[in-house]
């Protein structure tokens, strides 16, 4: 690839679908949610003969985002494709789990910690839930909770279950790109813990992820094969219930035979999607 590549944060719910990254991104990042708006963005740069890096803007939680991408990727025009790769996720739960556990070292000892993110799948949720006790078991603060906006519990939800454990003051930390509005629950202190992550170490983590991803493909991988099988085991799709078969989805884009697809357990609408802020 060529020197200049011009870099695409994929987004999903955990970055609100573009918008949490606005305050985030450098300007010379395309911020876009998959699917249609990810197809084109890909096509009209290389038409103007830029190269491009798709990197699934998801922190361990999503593994559907990444095969999506993939998914997206799959379909763009030879021509396209040729000058695109995808990076590997932005980040995974265990880079969560140390990110969260250094924004709780700057919380005060005596509070309570409430983690938030945008609600998503059952698994997605409970991820989270394991997340949030790594951070209890090697962080200091007593008391770590999980709530979930757009979901159950909510963060006012989780304030109030916090200052029912005694709480009097709960710091809010968001384990997405997106942060949640502070709750407003009477006789509790609600502070607002993030963002977790910096513009400069957000722009830090896209370059690894570009730079490793460049160099693959300029060894023959450009990472789309990788993505396709990024959600397999997303959801324990191993342990259906008696009488229920598999739900898979396999693609193979060797060229090998026909394309095989069968329906996946967590369906996801693409929509006409819309690009958030492009500097194309």
């Amino acid at each position: 690839m060529s020197e200049h590549c011009r870099v695409i944060a994929v987004c999903g719910h955990e970055a609100a679908y573009g918008t949490a990254l606005h305050d985030l991104a450098d300007a010379g990042t395309v911020v876009v949610r998959d699917g249609r708006a990810l197809f084109r963005t890909v096509t009209a740069l290389a038409r103007e003969g830029e190269e491009s890096c798709a990197v699934p803007m998801t922190l361990g939680r999503d593994p559907e985002l990444v095969a999506d991408t993939a998914r997206t990727l799959c379909a763009l025009p030879p021509a396209a494709r040729a000058r695109t790769v995808l990076a590997e996720p932005f980040g995974t739960s265990q880079h969560l789990t140390a990110w969260l556990r250094a924004a709780a070292g700057r919380a005060p000892g005596a509070a309570a910690l409430l983690v938030t993110a945008p609600a998503g799948d059952p698994f997605e949720d409970a991820e989270l839930y394991r997340v949030a006790s790594l951070v209890r078991r090697h962080g200091s603060h007593e008391l770590v909770e999980v709530a979930f906006t757009g979901g159950d519990p909510d963060p006012a939800e989780g304030v109030r279950r916090c200052r029912l454990l005694g709480a009097r003051e709960v710091v809010l930390l968001p384990a997405a790109f997106a942060r949640p509005r502070l709750p407003d629950v009477p006789g509790t202190r609600v502070e607002d813990g993030g963002p977790l992550l910096s513009p400069a170490a957000l722009a830090r983590v896209l370059a690894e992820r570009v730079a490793d991803a460049r160099h693959r493909g300029e060894h023959g991988d450009d990472g789309i094969a990788a993505g396709l099988a990024a959600a397999d085991h997303h959801g324990h799709a191993h342990t259906h219930p008696p009488g229920e078969g598999h739900s898979h989805s396999h693609i193979h884009p060797h060229g090998h035979g026909p394309v095989h697809t069968h329906p996946h357990p967590h369906p996801r609408a693409h929509g006409a999607g819309r690009v958030i802020r492009s500097t194309a």
